[in-house]
This record gives structure tokens, C-alpha cells and sequence, in this order.
């Protein structure tokens, strides 16, 4: 009788132990996990939901790594030219800005608009040639506008942030932030102009010569985002889809942003899907959340020590072709030596080499030059 009671008791224990460990097991999983979870569900390369009042971030994945702006770059000429220029001051338009590359909103060189007019067609369709019109306008040249753009930038604190143009087609060295994006973006909202064109869903511009421009929002939110007040969208092959927006709810407010979304129905979803976590965060005094992802776009990660890496992987790729070289060359210099066909038939060979090549180059080229068009979608 008492070795049952002994084996009766131990099962017990035992039982006891499983489930003590089977309970604290899903504690584990449900909550810790949750953490890592939101951040997983994002494939842009980096996002921030920052609180408008407070500048604090309430969400972000990478959220100062250095990623190509693209057309976003317009909040900035925007921010500038309202700064430095009357809204219905006219401006003439140049040969210069109308040989501007597309999106643009198509004005022709001695069309005379306001600076009001180029700010509507800059922010709402994300005209190229209204950015340039209104750099041209304010500083007498694209060039002597970009610097102070990135004057203004360091001013209000977006110091991870370096413009070339205004813009936001592609170049060298040019970059900002999902952090210094949401700086740029709150910055702008203090002018109630801005806030406004940046919430207009369609508008009508004309020329002094009586030319209507029909403009419609690339900021598909607009039509389906109560909350939302308004935002900027951007496009190039490199950036790949970018968005910074702003919206409101009671007395809330945040700001989002989106550097290199995959696709541009994957931006909207996760657009959305983060301006009702900021509110969530807010509402619920909830913990932020900051996640540090690996870049898959190491040519803008930023850090010395990354630089070096991929010169290094380049040098490396560079010996191991030369070396490549030399043992193709050394192995047709014999072949060719045995026999004197062999040799013919080698440099008959090259000579189909070089002409093919010249092929190629010119068949890049052509299709380089028609793509160039495409670069900048807004």
C-alpha cells in the first residue's frame, strides 16, 4: 500500500512540473515574441511612426539607415520655396525646365505660373519640371537652391540627410533617413499651405496663356484613410517606393514613413497598417518599438567599416578575374602554338569576340536611353 501511495504521489509531482513548464511556455511565446512580430510583417527597408507633438518614435525598423529619397525629396523644395518666395509671385518657365525628365506636369518654355500653382503640381502629381521651376525661381538655379536645401535640412535637424537636386531623380549621394524623413515631414505641416496641398486629392492649375493642367494625388490614401491628412509619395528603381504622410485622430497626431517598399500596394497596406499602431501606442501608453534589421541595399548602409568591406570584396573579385585572365590566355597561347589552324581559328574567334561586344554596348545604351524616362515616377 505505501509503494502505491510513493508512485501515486510522484506521477502527481511529475504532472505538476508539466504543467508548470507548459504554462510558462506559452507566457514565453505569446508575449516576447510579439515584439519581433510587427517588425517581420514590414519588407520596406526602413520605417518610422513618430509622435508630432513629441518628435518620439513610436515604431521604426531601421530607422536611420540611409536610403535614396526619391521624390519625397519635394517636401523639402517646398519647405524652401515657401520660405523664401511669395505664393503668387510669377515665374516664367525656362528651356531648361522643360527639357526636365519625367513625371512632370508638362510646361512649356515661356509658360508663365505661380509659385503657388508649381507648389500644387510639385506635391499633389509630383511634377519634376514644377521642382525645378520653383529652385530656378527662388535661387536663379538648380545648383545654388540644393544647397540650401541641405542647409535647411541640418537646420531642423535632419542631419543624416544629403539632397542633389529638388527633384529627388536619381544621382550619387544623395540619401535621408525614416528618421530625418518624419523630421522633414513635421516640419513642413507648420506651414498650413503645405498641409493643405499635401491633402488635396485633385486640382486644376492654368498658365497666363490659358493652358488647364489637370493634377490627381499620388497618394492613393487619400481616398480610403479618414485619418489621414496628407503625404508625399516617391519612386526610382533604387529607392523603390517611398511615402511620408501625416495623420490625425482626436487630438493625436503621427507621422510615417516608408523608404523601400518592394511594391506600392505593399506600401499602402503597411502605410495603413502603421499609422493604427502609432495611434494604438499612444492611446494604450504602450512600449515603442525599434528594430534593427540587416539592409539588403548594402551600397547605402552607412558606417566606414561597410564601405571598406565591399571595396574589399570588389579588389578581391578584381584579382581573381585577373588571374582568370591569365590562365585563359596562357592556355590559348599554347593551344595556339601547336598548330597553325589553331591559331587562325583563335583570332577568328576574338575578332567575333570584339564585334559581339560592340553589339552589346550599343544595344545598353539604346536601352538605357529609353528607360531614363522611367526613372522618376513620383
Amino acid at each position: 500500500m505505501r509503494t502505491n501511495f510513493k508512485v501515486k504521489s510522484f506521477k502527481s509531482k511529475v504532472n505538476k512540473s508539466y504543467f508548470l513548464f507548459f504554462f510558462f511556455f506559452i507566457i514565453l511565446t505569446v508575449h516576447f515574441p510579439l515584439s519581433t512580430s510587427y517588425a517581420d510583417n514590414i519588407n520596406s527597408r526602413a520605417v518610422v511612426v513618430m509622435d508630432t507633438s513629441t518628435g518620439k518614435l513610436l515604431y521604426a525598423k531601421n530607422p536611420d539607415l540611409r536610403c535614396a529619397p526619391a521624390s519625397t525629396t519635394k517636401l523639402m523644395t517646398a519647405i524652401v520655396a515657401i520660405e523664401r518666395a511669395e505664393l503668387q509671385d510669377p515665374v516664367t518657365i525656362s528651356k531648361n525646365v522643360s527639357r526636365v525628365s519625367p513625371h512632370k506636369a508638362g510646361f512649356k518654355a515661356g509658360d508663365r505660373v505661380t509659385v503657388e500653382e508649381l507648389l500644387n503640381a510639385a506635391l499633389i502629381s509630383s511634377a519634376n519640371d514644377a521642382a525645378v521651376a520653383l529652385a530656378e525661381a527662388v535661387s536663379g538655379s538648380e545648383q545654388r537652391f540644393v544647397a540650401l536645401m541641405n542647409r535647411k535640412a541640418a537646420a531642423i535637424g535632419a542631419s543624416n540627410t544629403r539632397f542633389i537636386n529638388a527633384s529627388g531623380l536619381p544621382g550619387k549621394g544623395q540619401y535621408t533617413t525614416a528618421s530625418d524623413l518624419s523630421k522633414i515631414m513635421g516640419y513642413a505641416l507648420q506651414y498650413p499651405k503645405l498641409k493643405e496641398i499635401i491633402g488635396t486629392r485633385v486640382a486644376e492649375i492654368s498658365t497666363a496663356r490659358g493652358t488647364s493642367i489637370f493634377l490627381r494625388n499620388t497618394n492613393k490614401l487619400l481616398w480610403s484613410e479618414e485619418d489621414l491628412v496628407g503625404g508625399k509619395t516617391g519612386f526610382t528603381r533604387k529607392a523603390r517606393h517611398c511615402f511620408v504622410c501625416a495623420a490625425e485622430r482626436s487630438q493625436d497626431a503621427v507621422i510615417v514613413t516608408i523608404l523601400g517598399s518592394p511594391s506600392r500596394e505593399g506600401m499602402w497596406k503597411e502605410s495603413a497598417f502603421l499609422i493604427t499602431r502609432g495611434f494604438d501606442v499612444i492611446q494604450n501608453k504602450a512600449q515603442p518599438l525599434i528594430y534593427l534589421a540587416k539592409s539588403d541595399n548594402p551600397v547605402v548602409a552607412k558606417g566606414k567599416a561597410t564601405d571598406k568591406k565591399i571595396k574589399g570584396k570588389k579588389s578581391k573579385s578584381k584579382q581573381s578575374h585577373i588571374a582568370k585572365k591569365k590562365s585563359k590566355s596562357k592556355t590559348s597561347h599554347l593551344a595556339a602554338k601547336k598548330t597553325g589552324k589553331a591559331k587562325l581559328h583563335a583570332k577568328k574567334h576574338k575578332k567575333g569576340k570584339i564585334v559581339a561586344k560592340g553589339k552589346n554596348v550599343k544595344k545598353k545604351y539604346r536601352v538605357a536611353k529609353k528607360d531614363a524616362a522611367g526613372k522618376n515616377k513620383g
